[in-house]
């Protein structure tokens, strides 16, 4: 009966955490300011268990950190072979469409 124990507990634990939608807004919101503390106790204890929400949180502040430290690598037009072989017009077509999308 031993062995149930951790599965019991895991299962315990799973019902009271806050879910991986939660924890990755919270992740991402304590980056930008302090979270009260029933939040970061929340926050940590997820990622204690849970891999997923772990390996995202590294990923956003990496990416939070390239931008902060690399801001001139962000130009508003694009270098390389892809952007030059693109037409003015294609360009244009191009970023018409993703204005319609974005609204």
């Amino acid at each position: 009966m031993m062995p149930l124990l951790p599965h019991t507990f895991a299962r315990y634990l799973a019902a009271r955490l806050p879910s991986c939608r939660d924890v990755t807004r919270w992740g991402s919101d304590s980056l930008d300011r302090p979270l009260p503390m029933v939040r970061r106790i929340g926050l940590r204890f997820h990622l204690l268990i849970c891999t997923w929400c772990r390996r995202y949180l590294r990923q956003i502040a990496f990416l939070r950190q390239a931008v902060r430290t690399r801001p001139d690598r962000l130009a508003d037009e694009p270098e390389g072979p892809t952007a030059a072989g693109l037409s003015p017009d294609a360009r244009e077509r191009i970023a018409r469409v993703m204005r319609e999308r974005a609204h």
